[in-house]
């Protein structure tokens, strides 16, 4: 059994509930008293990222005020060296029911620490444990896992589709004679690269070329975490051409949506509806629509079957389009900006996909 070393984690009860437009309901003695389940959101970065963490943690936050659940949200930062200390003592204190958390960096994590807590229960979002007990990880097979991962290939291929449809038809104001768009992501690695694998296929599905994709990382110590080289990453994609840039890069993508207002140029969002989540009406403005991995919904629908005794543990669910769990804005800014032909063509792609009838390579 692990002992805490509180020092190592930020824990943020009421005051993630306040920033975040919440109404500060997850004292921890409520929770331990009230008999009502309670979830434990572990982050290894922070909110605030307007797009991934900010989506699962609204998710949950339904789930308190539909579902009755109790909420409680420890906050890591972006220095990963606190990162497994602090799920260590997130893990050990008993102030939870449920551990929630997500991206590839916890899942060694998660494996390591769930046999140590038969009695608990673990939600890994976004990438699976190994369940197969390599590695000294789930020596349990992780039996008190579940694990959801999303086809994020799917909604990059709607967003390559989109793009390519975009230029093609000279539908961007200020950017008409432009043919080029660029994919920036956090780090190449394979989570990650079916972001950009799904783009270039629905780019060269609606007659691109896979040439005039660019393609860069943001790489360093906070790939995840550096709007300052998101901004300069994105700032170079558009000096080289590209109509849009669409960020695969936590708050580091934050840049982006800065340079492509200095470039009077565009970008998609990710995760969450950016043009509602972001602050500046300009940078607002160059958002066609967000590409959205929809990590709230998914988390809701867990606690939903949680409750109803039906979610599957020690196993990973898959869910994308035809499980409304990846998908994009379609609201009247982006009806605004993109054409009802190209709009339709969209809606059809996507329901191609959503049929079977077209298959999207994966990276994973």
């Amino acid at each position: 059994m692990r002992y805490g070393r509180s020092a190592a984690v930020v824990v943020t009860g009421m005051l993630a509930l306040t920033a975040c437009g919440g109404s500060g309901d997850m004292d921890d003695s409520g929770a331990a008293s009230s008999g009502k389940p309670r979830i434990k959101l572990v982050i290894n970065g922070g909110l605030g990222d307007k797009s991934f963490f900010d989506s699962a943690y609204a998710g949950l936050r339904r789930a308190t005020k539909d579902l009755g659940y109790q909420l409680k949200v420890v906050e890591l930062g972006s220095d990963r060296t606190k990162w497994e200390p602090g799920f260590e003592d997130a893990a050990s204190a008993d102030d939870y029911d449920i551990l929630a958390a997500g991206t590839f960096d916890v899942t060694d994590y998660i494996g390591k620490l769930a046999p140590e807590f038969p009695d608990k229960k673990f939600w890994v979002f976004d990438a699976p444990v190994d369940y197969s007990g390599k590695n000294g990880a789930c020596s349990n097979k992780c039996e008190n896992v579940y694990s959801v991962t999303f086809k994020q290939n799917e909604g990059g291929y709607l967003a390559g589709f989109l793009a390519e449809k975009l230029v093609a038809a000279k539908a961007l104001k200020g950017a008409e004679s432009l043919k080029k768009v660029g994919v920036m992501g956090g780090v190449k690695i394979p989570l990650i690269e079916d972001f950009v694998v799904g783009f270039t296929s629905g780019f060269r599905a609606a007659g691109g070329k896979k040439s005039d994709v660019l393609v860069q990382y943001v790489g360093g110590d906070k790939p995840f975490g550096d709007p300052a080289r998101g901004k300069e990453i994105s700032t170079a994609m558009y000096g080289q051409g590209a109509a849009l840039v669409w960020p695969v890069a936590g708050l580091s993508g934050l840049g982006t949506f800065e340079s492509a207002v200095t470039a009077k140029r565009y970008a998609f969002g990710v995760d969450s509806d950016q043009y509602q989540t972001l602050s500046d009406q300009a940078q607002k403005n160059t958002v066609v629509t967000s590409i959205l991995k929809n990590v709230g919904n998914a988390l809701y629908q867990a606690a939903q079957d949680d409750q109803k005794g039906s979610l599957k543990y020690g196993a990973v669910s898959s869910v994308g389009l035809a499980e409304d769990a990846v998908g994009y804005v379609n609201d009247d800014h982006f009806k605004e900006l993109v054409p009802e032909t190209i709009r339709t063509e969209v809606q059809e792609a996507a329901d191609k996909v959503k049929s079977g009838s077209v298959t999207v390579p994966s990276a994973l």
